[in-house]
């Protein structure tokens, strides 16, 4: 099998039957490579551990690129139900460490053999549309064939990030794959050496007219930087080179860490990367993805954000220059230097899109003018955190894709790894990862005029989560308030609460005021990480009509909240299975937002326990649909705060 993979398909040119053929081999070439990736895995057993403490087990990965299909595709209306609402749910959600991802083990998983299955469904079913949809070039944001790209780049990411777990997995628990052949060629370390960069002036982003390549969300808008003239270093910081510092008790130094860097080696009692297994002897082993192999010293490092700049500050203190990190508009003048400008990084001459190895290989294989490895080998991390350009909106069909990062703790990581496909290699791709990830990610160091990353006051910009904050938050908090109030008097304090439709959060928040344990379920990560940052950080700023506001939990005299509340990211037309045995469930629709005709009565009411309450707010003209007739003992309330809205409140119907 050659697992060099195509290129991702342009969006405009050629003829109609070539782009679906084209569309056709490169999902199928996705759906092969992600799956012989898990050959890698030496049992169906294994499909049931978790690598890494803050992932969930590998079987979630494995039916979560499938599942993702049909949610686009029925979010963009292609599809009007779901094919399997069991799976559709519970391997939707939980990718990267966010307060709302579930890892707590309540999930009870189908067996390997029920998700391929389900996965050989989803092929015929995606296939079968890719054949038949009507298409009109060239493919744009609003095309059904966009959600199909959505997923296949979707599916190419977690070939890499699953690749990086199977990496973690004990040996034993793994198998070599002849599909993935480790590069077989190790030397003696390279020197390094600084290498001058002009400075001038980059132009980023993508405009709303670029029709040439699928591009993710954070992608698009405008961003101008003036550079100045700096010095980047010729290769990738190697193992060798770093082992120096390793060697030097960079570990074991607190004043080369910030405080964010000591927490991380609190936590993981960290002495040495991540992919080193320290010997008995005092020398160190390397990590590949399926093997353990003598150091080769001559590959690139793989390190995270935090220890990468920790290495920047010892290498500055032993030779009295400042070195650190580039910036995301420095690395693209490095690319332009090296006559880097084609829109698709060239797999022939570079580590990457799997045209090599499946592995590393020596920092001093591919030069690119002025550097070795502009691009491939290994991600390299920037000390820029990632954030929207002017002119960001989230994609509708996948709005917590990006927006969920833009939070000063994601750093942006350019250039590809040799597993790197798809979009990952495309010039105008900005991905970014918590600064303690482990990732198939290192560095290169640059000297030059000192950048100030300024984590800037987080507010939020987008008019529809903006608006909910300011409902929530000023113009609609008597009403809220009153709601939680009315709840308050007619419940037991005893219950659990589960709000559906929570938003930006609000009445959960309220609620506890009078309940001890209250989760708030939102289907839109952008609206519910507002409640998890006032959890969090106490404070949420957001702007209307230009002015900026503030919304502060102390001066709600709500601080007692954070010990009672949590939200949760989830599709309240489609519940995950172990989202039950509550006292009491809230229907929250006092914005309007629910489609009452997909609201299914019987599986809502199975979340509450016996003799438990189910609560319901919206516009006195809303009919309940199917909810209403699993209720009895209905009471309904009218609201002083409001003459368009009303309470109902229910017991559910005993069987």
């Amino acid at each position: 099998m050659n697992l060099k993979q195509m290129k991702t398909v342009r969006l405009e040119g050629g003829l109609e039957e070539d782009k679906r053929s084209d569309l056709r081999r490169y999902f199928h070439q996705s759906f092969d490579l992600f799956e012989s990736l898990f050959e890698l895995l030496g049992s169906d057993d294994v499909f049931y551990a978790q690598s890494e403490p803050t992932r969930h087990p590998m079987i979630f990965y494995f039916g979560h690129t499938a599942v993702f299909y049909i949610n686009k595709l029925i979010l963009c209306g292609v599809l009007s139900e779901h094919t399997n609402p069991e799976f559709e749910s519970l391997f939707s959600v939980g990718v990267d460490e966010m307060a709302w991802d579930e890892l707590n083990g309540r999930f009870a998983w189908p067996s390997v053999q029920a998700v391929r299955e389900y996965r050989n469904s989803i092929r015929n079913c995606v296939d079968g549309l890719i054949m038949s949809l009507p298409m009109h070039l060239p493919i744009t944001q609003q095309d059904p064939f966009w959600a199909i790209l959505m997923g296949i780049e979707h599916e190419r990411i977690h070939i890499e990030t699953s690749s990086v777990l199977h990496r973690q997995m004990p040996l034993d628990l793994v198998q070599k794959h002849l599909d993935f052949p480790l590069c077989p060629f190790q030397g003696d370390i390279p020197e390094n050496s600084l290498v001058p960069i002009s400075g001038q002036t980059v132009a980023l982003g993508k405009g709303d007219g670029d029709h040439g390549l699928y591009g993710w969300d954070n992608e698009y808008g405008t961003a101008t930087y003036a550079v100045e003239d700096f010095e980047a270093s010729l290769f990738l910081v190697s193992n060798g080179e770093f082992l120096d510092f390793v060697h030097g008790e960079g570990y074991k130094t607190s004043r080369w860490w910030d405080d964010e860097g000591l927490k991380y080696l609190s936590l993981r009692n960290a002495t040495c990367p991540p992919f080193w297994i320290s010997q008995e002897n005092g020398t160190y082993a390397y990590r590949a993805l399926t093997q353990e192999i003598p150091m080769p010293l001559n590959w690139p490092v793989e390190v995270n954000v935090l220890e990468a700049q920790a290495f920047c500050r010892w290498k500055s203190a032993q030779e009295g220059i400042s070195y650190r990190l580039p910036s995301e508009a420095e690395y693209y003048v490095m690319l332009q230097e090296c006559a880097i400008v084609s829109d698709i990084f060239d797999d022939d001459k570079a580590n990457l899109n799997l045209a090599h190895y499946a592995s590393s290989v020596p920092v001093d294989t591919f030069f690119h003018g002025k550097v070795y490895d502009a691009v491939g080998n290994v991600w390299q991390w920037t000390q820029t955190p990632i954030d929207g350009f002017s002119g960001f909106a989230p994609h509708a069909w996948y709005d917590d894709f990006s927006m969920p990062t833009f939070d000063g703790k994601h750093n942006i990581l350019k250039g590809g790894s040799w597993i790197s496909t798809g979009n990952e290699i495309v010039r105008t791709s900005r991905y970014a990862f918590r600064r303690h990830f482990i990732q198939h990610a290192g560095f290169r160091y640059v000297v030059g005029a000192e950048e100030t990353v300024l984590l800037k006051e987080e507010v939020i910009e987008q008019n529809d989560v903006a608006t909910s904050c300011q409902f929530h938050y000023e113009t609609g908090v008597d009403l809220l308030r009153e709601c939680a109030d009315v709840i308050g008097k007619y419940l037991p304090h005893t219950v659990t609460v589960l709000e559906l439709g929570c938003g930006t959060g609000r009445l959960s928040l309220e609620l506890s005021r009078y309940f001890k344990t209250i989760a708030g379920i939102d289907f839109s990560a952008r609206f519910m990480s507002v409640g998890v940052k006032l959890l969090e950080e106490g404070v949420v700023c957001y702007r209307v009509n230009g002015e900026k506001r503030r919304a502060v939990l102390a001066e709600m005299n709500l601080s007692d909240a954070a010990e009672k509340v949590n939200f949760f990211q989830g599709d309240i037309y489609n519940l995950k299975p172990h989202v039950r045995g509550y006292g009491c469930l809230i229907i929250n629709d006092l914005q309007h937002s629910l489609d009452w005709n997909q609201l299914h009565g019987d599986d809502i009411l199975e979340r509450i326990e016996n003799e438990g309450y189910c609560i319901v707010i919206k516009a006195k003209d809303t009919e309940m649909g199917s909810i209403a007739h699993g209720l009895e003992e209905v009471m309904t309330i009218d609201l002083a705060s409001s003459t368009q809205y009303h309470m109902v409140i229910g017991k559910k119907r005993r069987a």
